[in-house]
This record gives C-alpha cells, structure tokens and sequence, in this order.
C-alpha cells in the first residue's frame, strides 16, 4: 500500500446508486456538499473518493502568480467545514463534459455556487474530475478547480 492510500484510515461504504455510474457519482458529489448550513453528511463524501485522492483548489494569488493546494479528503473537510457550518451553500453542476476510455474517465463540470438553494450564483468555475471504475463501482480520483474571474472567462463550450 502506497503512503497515498494508507493516509485515508476510514472509508465508509458507499451507496450504491451514488457509485453505480458516471453520471450517479458526479451528481452525489454535487448533492453532499450542497445545504442548508450546518454539518454534511461527511462519510458520503469519504465514500465517494478512492483511498490516496486528491482536492486541488487553484486559482491566481494576489501576487499574480498560479497557486493551488493540495489536499486529501480530510484536509478539505477540515477547510470547508466552518463554512458549511456558518452559511447556507449550494454548488450546482450547470454543464458537463466528459471523456471515457475504458475504466478511467475525466469530467470538466461548470458549477455555480449559491447561498440559496435557487438564488443567483456568488461564484462560477470548472471542476476537472478525475474518475476510475475499480471493484464494481466509480471512485473520485481527482477533483481539481478553477474558479472565473474577469481575466478568466468559463469558455462557451462549457456553459449551458
């Protein structure tokens, strides 16, 4: 076992209409980190990430320069908790394409984020998502964004 997959010491089982397909997990990744404020249902995300995946915010800093984070699934938890907490939020998949080859596929999905579960969007930006078909099931190998801003548009061909 690789250090990666040794650094998840709980995976929770996960349902299985929210692994069964492509479009199921995408779908529950959107929905476990969406709501009212208060806590998340955090063993479902566990459960959809393989063991070792990564969460890889990026984005231009205040010096212009290209920064990300490289998180695990706990790390993220631990930095979006007190948000979730304190605020009402919801990101909502509004466009999606997706490439496939045999067990491995990747997503580029447009969200939009909101406070209000039908209220206008605070923030747009593309999550790239990485995903494999292993032991029946997809898993979340990868899940790494940008967010728009006025020098980096979300092209046409990722919106609705």
């Amino acid at each position: 076992m690789t250090k990666a997959e040794s650094s998840n010491t709980h995976q929770p089982e996960a349902r299985p209409e929210d692994v069964a397909t492509l479009d199921a997990i995408v779908t529950a990744m959107y929905e476990s980190i969406s709501g009212p404020k208060g806590d998340r249902d955090w063993d479902r995300i566990r459960s959809l990430h393989l063991p070792g995946s990564h969460l890889i915010p990026t984005g231009v800093r205040a010096n212009g320069e290209i920064g990300l984070r490289v998180l695990d699934i706990e790390g993220w938890i631990d930095g979006a908790r007190p948000l979730f907490e304190e605020n009402d939020f919801y990101e909502v998949e509004v466009s999606r394409h997706t490439d496939r080859f045999g067990n491995i596929a990747q997503a580029f999905s447009t969200y939009e984020c909101r406070w209000e579960e039908n209220g206008p969007a605070f923030m747009r930006g593309i999550n790239s998502i990485q995903l494999l078909k292993k032991d029946g099931r997809w898993w979340v190998v990868c899940v790494f964004w940008d967010n728009e801003t006025e020098d980096n548009l979300i092209p046409e061909q990722f919106l609705p």
